[in-house]
Protein backbone atom coordinates (compact mmCIF):
# COMPACT_ATOMS: atom_id res chain seq x y z
CA UNK A 1 0.00 0.00 0.00
CA UNK A 2 1.32 3.41 -0.95
CA UNK A 3 0.35 6.56 0.91
CA UNK A 4 0.58 10.10 -0.40
CA UNK A 5 2.62 12.67 1.46
CA UNK A 6 0.73 15.05 3.74
CA UNK A 7 0.21 18.62 2.60
CA UNK A 8 3.13 20.53 4.05
CA UNK A 9 2.19 23.98 2.95
CA UNK A 10 2.47 26.90 5.34
CA UNK A 11 4.92 27.58 8.13
CA UNK A 12 6.93 24.93 9.92
CA UNK A 13 5.08 25.66 13.18
CA UNK A 14 1.70 25.27 11.49
CA UNK A 15 2.70 21.92 10.03
CA UNK A 16 4.01 20.64 13.38
CA UNK A 17 0.75 21.76 15.01
CA UNK A 18 -1.11 19.54 12.53
CA UNK A 19 1.27 16.70 13.35
CA UNK A 20 0.60 17.16 17.08
CA UNK A 21 -3.16 17.03 16.50
CA UNK A 22 -2.82 13.85 14.42
CA UNK A 23 -0.77 12.20 17.18
CA UNK A 24 -3.41 13.21 19.70
CA UNK A 25 -6.17 11.67 17.59
CA UNK A 26 -4.32 8.40 17.05
CA UNK A 27 -3.22 8.08 20.66
CA UNK A 28 0.47 7.72 19.79
CA UNK A 29 2.54 5.87 22.37
CA UNK A 30 4.56 8.55 24.25
CA UNK A 31 7.42 6.11 24.69
CA UNK A 32 7.65 5.01 21.05
CA UNK A 33 11.13 4.86 19.56
CA UNK A 34 11.79 5.09 15.84
CA UNK A 35 14.86 4.52 13.69
CA UNK A 36 15.21 6.71 10.61
CA UNK A 37 17.76 5.50 8.05
CA UNK A 38 18.78 8.04 5.43
CA UNK A 39 20.13 7.61 1.93
CA UNK A 40 23.78 7.95 1.01
CA UNK A 41 24.84 5.40 -1.61
CA UNK A 42 27.89 3.27 -0.88
CA UNK A 43 28.31 5.08 2.44
CA UNK A 44 25.29 3.14 3.70
CA UNK A 45 27.85 0.78 5.22
CA UNK A 46 28.20 3.21 8.12
CA UNK A 47 24.60 2.41 9.12
CA UNK A 48 25.54 -1.24 9.54
CA UNK A 49 28.00 -0.30 12.27
CA UNK A 50 25.42 2.01 13.84
CA UNK A 51 22.80 -0.74 13.91
CA UNK A 52 25.34 -3.19 15.29
CA UNK A 53 26.16 -0.94 18.25
CA UNK A 54 22.52 -0.06 18.92
CA UNK A 55 21.45 -3.71 18.90
CA UNK A 56 24.28 -4.73 21.20
CA UNK A 57 23.26 -1.98 23.63
CA UNK A 58 19.67 -3.23 23.67
CA UNK A 59 18.23 -0.23 21.84
CA UNK A 60 15.32 -1.45 19.72
CA UNK A 61 13.00 0.43 17.39
CA UNK A 62 9.22 0.23 17.61
CA UNK A 63 9.04 1.36 13.99
CA UNK A 64 11.59 2.00 11.24
CA UNK A 65 11.60 4.42 8.30
CA UNK A 66 14.02 4.16 5.40
CA UNK A 67 14.97 6.09 2.28
CA UNK A 68 17.20 4.92 -0.58
CA UNK A 69 20.10 2.82 0.75
CA UNK A 70 18.59 3.42 4.19
CA UNK A 71 15.55 1.46 2.99
CA UNK A 72 17.82 -1.48 2.12
CA UNK A 73 19.41 -1.48 5.57
CA UNK A 74 16.10 -0.79 7.32
CA UNK A 75 14.46 -3.78 5.65
CA UNK A 76 17.28 -6.06 6.71
CA UNK A 77 17.06 -4.83 10.32
CA UNK A 78 13.27 -5.14 10.46
CA UNK A 79 13.44 -8.75 9.29
CA UNK A 80 15.80 -9.75 12.08
CA UNK A 81 16.54 -7.02 14.68
CA UNK A 82 19.06 -9.17 16.53
CA UNK A 83 22.87 -9.38 16.59
CA UNK A 84 22.63 -12.34 14.20
CA UNK A 85 20.48 -10.34 11.80
CA UNK A 86 22.85 -7.39 11.78
CA UNK A 87 25.78 -9.78 11.34
CA UNK A 88 24.10 -11.11 8.20
CA UNK A 89 23.64 -7.56 6.92
CA UNK A 90 27.31 -6.90 7.61
CA UNK A 91 28.24 -10.03 5.66
CA UNK A 92 26.29 -8.80 2.66
CA UNK A 93 27.89 -5.36 2.79
CA UNK A 94 31.42 -6.74 3.05
CA UNK A 95 30.82 -8.74 -0.14
CA UNK A 96 29.79 -5.71 -2.21
CA UNK A 97 31.70 -4.13 -5.07
CA UNK A 98 30.97 -1.49 -7.67
CA UNK A 99 30.62 -4.09 -10.41
CA UNK A 100 28.12 -6.06 -8.33
CA UNK A 101 25.89 -3.14 -7.32
CA UNK A 102 26.32 -1.00 -10.45
CA UNK A 103 27.00 -3.49 -13.27
CA UNK A 104 28.19 -1.85 -16.45
CA UNK A 105 26.49 -2.54 -19.73
CA UNK A 106 28.47 -3.63 -22.76
CA UNK A 107 30.27 -0.66 -24.28
CA UNK A 108 30.03 1.44 -21.09
CA UNK A 109 31.52 4.93 -21.48
CA UNK A 110 30.67 8.66 -21.41
CA UNK A 111 28.18 8.17 -24.24
CA UNK A 112 26.12 5.95 -21.95
CA UNK A 113 24.53 9.06 -20.46
CA UNK A 114 23.17 10.07 -23.87
CA UNK A 115 21.62 6.75 -24.85
CA UNK A 116 17.88 6.30 -24.98
CA UNK A 117 17.32 4.39 -21.76
CA UNK A 118 16.03 5.35 -18.32
CA UNK A 119 19.23 4.59 -16.40
CA UNK A 120 22.94 3.98 -16.78
CA UNK A 121 22.90 0.72 -14.79
CA UNK A 122 20.37 -2.13 -14.57
CA UNK A 123 19.12 -2.97 -11.08
CA UNK A 124 19.66 -6.73 -11.43
CA UNK A 125 22.68 -6.68 -9.10
CA UNK A 126 20.89 -4.64 -6.46
CA UNK A 127 17.88 -6.94 -6.72
CA UNK A 128 20.03 -9.98 -5.91
CA UNK A 129 21.56 -8.14 -2.95
CA UNK A 130 18.16 -7.14 -1.55
CA UNK A 131 16.77 -10.63 -1.98
CA UNK A 132 19.80 -12.05 -0.18
CA UNK A 133 19.37 -9.69 2.78
CA UNK A 134 15.61 -9.85 3.32
CA UNK A 135 13.89 -12.27 5.69
CA UNK A 136 10.30 -11.57 4.60
CA UNK A 137 8.42 -11.33 1.31
CA UNK A 138 5.90 -8.62 2.12
CA UNK A 139 6.46 -5.42 4.07
CA UNK A 140 3.66 -6.17 6.53
CA UNK A 141 5.42 -9.41 7.51
CA UNK A 142 8.48 -7.64 8.96
CA UNK A 143 9.15 -8.32 12.63
CA UNK A 144 9.52 -4.57 13.25
CA UNK A 145 6.98 -2.37 11.40
CA UNK A 146 8.69 -0.81 8.38
CA UNK A 147 7.91 2.05 6.01
CA UNK A 148 10.04 3.00 3.02
CA UNK A 149 9.63 6.11 0.91
CA UNK A 150 9.77 6.43 -2.86
CA UNK A 151 9.13 9.30 -5.27
CA UNK A 152 6.28 9.13 -7.76
CA UNK A 153 7.02 10.01 -11.38
CA UNK A 154 3.30 10.68 -11.82
CA UNK A 155 3.12 13.76 -9.62
CA UNK A 156 6.56 14.16 -7.99
CA UNK A 157 5.23 13.49 -4.50
CA UNK A 158 6.45 11.01 -1.94
CA UNK A 159 4.87 7.57 -1.66
CA UNK A 160 5.11 5.68 1.61
CA UNK A 161 5.15 1.93 1.18
CA UNK A 162 4.13 -0.19 4.19
CA UNK A 163 2.40 -3.14 2.53
CA UNK A 164 3.05 -5.30 -0.49
CA UNK A 165 6.09 -7.02 -2.07
CA UNK A 166 9.13 -6.02 -0.04
CA UNK A 167 11.79 -6.39 -2.74
CA UNK A 168 9.96 -4.13 -5.19
CA UNK A 169 9.35 -1.50 -2.50
CA UNK A 170 13.01 -1.42 -1.47
CA UNK A 171 14.21 -1.32 -5.08
CA UNK A 172 11.87 1.59 -5.76
CA UNK A 173 13.12 3.51 -2.72
CA UNK A 174 16.73 2.94 -3.82
CA UNK A 175 16.25 3.71 -7.54
CA UNK A 176 18.80 6.55 -7.77
CA UNK A 177 17.75 8.85 -10.63
CA UNK A 178 19.68 8.15 -13.84
CA UNK A 179 21.68 5.42 -12.09
CA UNK A 180 18.92 2.79 -11.67
CA UNK A 181 15.66 2.44 -13.63
CA UNK A 182 12.31 3.35 -12.08
CA UNK A 183 10.37 0.53 -10.43
CA UNK A 184 6.66 -0.09 -10.94
CA UNK A 185 4.68 -0.57 -7.72
CA UNK A 186 0.89 -0.70 -7.86
CA UNK A 187 0.91 0.47 -11.46
CA UNK A 188 2.93 3.59 -10.61
CA UNK A 189 6.50 4.39 -11.64
CA UNK A 190 8.63 5.17 -8.58
CA UNK A 191 12.21 6.34 -8.06
CA UNK A 192 14.54 7.03 -5.13
CA UNK A 193 12.68 8.23 -2.03
CA UNK A 194 15.62 10.41 -1.06
CA UNK A 195 14.60 12.84 -3.79
CA UNK A 196 11.67 14.03 -1.69
CA UNK A 197 12.48 12.90 1.87
CA UNK A 198 15.99 11.58 2.43
CA UNK A 199 15.83 11.79 6.25
CA UNK A 200 12.14 11.21 7.11
CA UNK A 201 12.05 12.37 10.71
CA UNK A 202 8.72 14.10 10.05
CA UNK A 203 7.10 10.82 9.06
CA UNK A 204 8.42 9.15 12.21
CA UNK A 205 7.00 11.90 14.42
CA UNK A 206 3.66 11.78 12.62
CA UNK A 207 3.60 8.08 13.44
CA UNK A 208 3.85 8.83 17.16
CA UNK A 209 7.59 8.56 17.83
CA UNK A 210 8.82 10.63 20.74
CA UNK A 211 12.46 9.49 20.45
CA UNK A 212 13.94 9.32 16.98
CA UNK A 213 17.36 7.86 16.24
CA UNK A 214 18.61 9.21 12.91
CA UNK A 215 21.19 7.08 11.12
CA UNK A 216 22.76 9.27 8.46
CA UNK A 217 25.11 7.95 5.78
CA UNK A 218 27.02 11.18 5.38
CA UNK A 219 27.99 14.32 7.26
CA UNK A 220 25.37 16.37 9.07
CA UNK A 221 26.50 19.46 7.15
CA UNK A 222 27.21 18.70 3.49
CA UNK A 223 29.93 20.77 1.82
CA UNK A 224 30.42 19.29 -1.66
CA UNK A 225 33.67 19.17 -3.56
CA UNK A 226 33.66 20.39 -7.17
CA UNK A 227 32.44 17.59 -9.43
CA UNK A 228 34.80 16.22 -12.07
CA UNK A 229 32.29 14.13 -14.00
CA UNK A 230 28.64 14.59 -15.03
CA UNK A 231 27.49 11.71 -12.82
CA UNK A 232 29.24 13.30 -9.84
CA UNK A 233 27.55 16.64 -10.57
CA UNK A 234 24.13 14.95 -10.58
CA UNK A 235 24.78 13.22 -7.26
CA UNK A 236 26.21 16.40 -5.71
CA UNK A 237 23.08 18.35 -6.61
CA UNK A 238 20.99 15.50 -5.21
CA UNK A 239 22.82 15.51 -1.86
CA UNK A 240 22.57 19.31 -1.57
CA UNK A 241 18.81 19.20 -2.08
CA UNK A 242 18.11 16.38 0.36
CA UNK A 243 20.21 17.94 3.13
CA UNK A 244 18.19 21.16 2.96
CA UNK A 245 14.91 19.56 4.01
CA UNK A 246 16.50 17.68 6.90
CA UNK A 247 18.01 20.89 8.26
CA UNK A 248 14.62 22.62 8.18
CA UNK A 249 12.81 19.79 9.97
CA UNK A 250 15.55 19.39 12.56
CA UNK A 251 15.30 23.10 13.37
CA UNK A 252 11.53 22.91 13.91
CA UNK A 253 10.94 19.93 16.17
CA UNK A 254 7.61 19.86 18.03
CA UNK A 255 7.46 19.87 21.85
CA UNK A 256 8.31 16.66 23.64
CA UNK A 257 10.28 15.09 20.78
CA UNK A 258 13.97 14.25 20.95
CA UNK A 259 16.11 13.43 17.95
CA UNK A 260 19.43 11.63 18.39
CA UNK A 261 21.60 12.05 15.30
CA UNK A 262 24.42 9.74 14.25
CA UNK A 263 26.31 11.13 11.26
CA UNK A 264 28.46 9.49 8.64
CA UNK A 265 31.18 11.86 9.79
CA UNK A 266 32.94 12.47 6.46
CA UNK A 267 32.01 13.52 2.94
CA UNK A 268 30.74 11.03 0.36
CA UNK A 269 33.30 9.58 -2.01
CA UNK A 270 33.54 11.13 -5.46
CA UNK A 271 33.10 7.71 -7.05
CA UNK A 272 29.61 6.35 -6.40
CA UNK A 273 30.84 2.84 -7.36
CA UNK A 274 33.57 2.81 -4.70
CA UNK A 275 32.93 0.28 -1.91
CA UNK A 276 36.55 0.04 -0.77
CA UNK A 277 35.86 1.84 2.54
CA UNK A 278 33.11 -0.54 3.73
CA UNK A 279 35.06 -1.99 6.67
CA UNK A 280 36.24 1.45 7.78
CA UNK A 281 32.71 2.83 7.59
CA UNK A 282 31.23 -0.02 9.64
CA UNK A 283 33.81 0.60 12.38
CA UNK A 284 33.16 4.35 12.22
CA UNK A 285 29.42 3.81 12.60
CA UNK A 286 29.89 1.76 15.76
CA UNK A 287 32.25 4.35 17.21
CA UNK A 288 29.83 7.18 16.41
CA UNK A 289 26.93 5.55 18.26
CA UNK A 290 29.13 4.77 21.27
CA UNK A 291 30.42 8.34 21.39
CA UNK A 292 26.99 9.96 21.21
CA UNK A 293 25.20 7.62 23.62
CA UNK A 294 28.06 7.78 26.11
CA UNK A 295 27.65 11.54 26.40
CA UNK A 296 29.27 12.95 23.29
CA UNK A 297 26.53 15.42 22.34
CA UNK A 298 27.98 18.27 20.30
CA UNK A 299 27.02 21.52 18.63
CA UNK A 300 24.83 20.87 15.58
CA UNK A 301 25.23 24.36 14.12
CA UNK A 302 26.39 24.56 10.50
CA UNK A 303 30.11 25.40 10.27
CA UNK A 304 31.16 28.86 9.21
CA UNK A 305 32.22 28.90 5.52
CA UNK A 306 35.99 28.65 5.16
CA UNK A 307 37.13 27.37 1.75
CA UNK A 308 40.74 27.25 2.92
CA UNK A 309 39.99 25.13 5.97
CA UNK A 310 40.89 21.47 5.92
CA UNK A 311 37.90 19.13 6.01
CA UNK A 312 37.69 17.44 9.37
CA UNK A 313 35.36 14.98 11.01
CA UNK A 314 32.31 16.77 12.36
CA UNK A 315 30.53 14.50 14.84
CA UNK A 316 26.82 14.57 15.44
CA UNK A 317 24.82 14.70 18.61
CA UNK A 318 21.36 15.25 20.02
CA UNK A 319 18.85 17.95 19.57
CA UNK A 320 15.40 18.47 21.03
CA UNK A 321 12.66 21.01 21.22
CA UNK A 322 11.23 21.88 24.63
CA UNK A 323 7.83 23.29 25.32
CA UNK A 324 8.62 26.55 23.55
CA UNK A 325 6.68 27.46 20.43
CA UNK A 326 9.27 28.47 17.84
CA UNK A 327 12.30 27.06 16.08
CA UNK A 328 14.43 29.17 18.40
CA UNK A 329 13.53 26.77 21.19
CA UNK A 330 15.20 23.95 19.30
CA UNK A 331 18.20 26.10 18.54
CA UNK A 332 18.71 26.79 22.21
CA UNK A 333 19.06 23.05 22.56
CA UNK A 334 17.39 22.05 25.86
CA UNK A 335 15.60 18.79 25.28
CA UNK A 336 12.83 17.47 27.46
CA UNK A 337 12.97 14.02 29.07
CA UNK A 338 11.53 11.14 27.07
CA UNK A 339 10.43 7.91 28.75
CA UNK A 340 11.67 5.51 26.08
CA UNK A 341 13.34 2.95 28.32
CA UNK A 342 13.01 1.52 31.81
CA UNK A 343 16.76 1.78 32.19
CA UNK A 344 17.25 4.95 34.24
CA UNK A 345 20.82 5.57 33.13
CA UNK A 346 19.89 5.48 29.47
CA UNK A 347 16.87 7.72 30.05
CA UNK A 348 19.15 10.21 31.76
CA UNK A 349 21.47 10.27 28.75
CA UNK A 350 18.58 10.84 26.39
CA UNK A 351 17.32 13.84 28.39
CA UNK A 352 20.56 15.77 28.52
CA UNK A 353 20.68 19.21 26.88
CA UNK A 354 22.37 19.33 23.51
CA UNK A 355 23.52 21.82 20.91
CA UNK A 356 21.02 23.17 18.40
CA UNK A 357 21.00 24.10 14.74
CA UNK A 358 21.03 27.88 14.92
CA UNK A 359 23.42 30.64 15.90
CA UNK A 360 23.77 31.47 19.56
Amino acid sequence: MAEDAPDRGGSADAWWDRVARRIGRTGGDPTQTAFVLAGGGSRGAVQVGMLKELVERGVRADRVYGASVGAVNAAAYCGDPTPAGVANLERVWRSLSGDLVFPRRRGHGPWTYFQQRSAVHPNAGLRRIVEDGLRFERLEEAEVPLEVVATSLDDGRERWLCEGPAVEAVLASAAIPAMFPPVTVGGELLIDGGVVDNVPIGRAIEGGARTVYVLLAGPLHFRPRPARRPAEAVLTAFFVAVHARFARELAALPPGVEVVVFSGCSDPTADYRDFSATSELIDAGRAEVARVLDGGATDLRPPAPDPAAKRTRRPAGRTGRPGGSGPGAARRGASSPVASSSEEARADRLSRPAGGMGAR
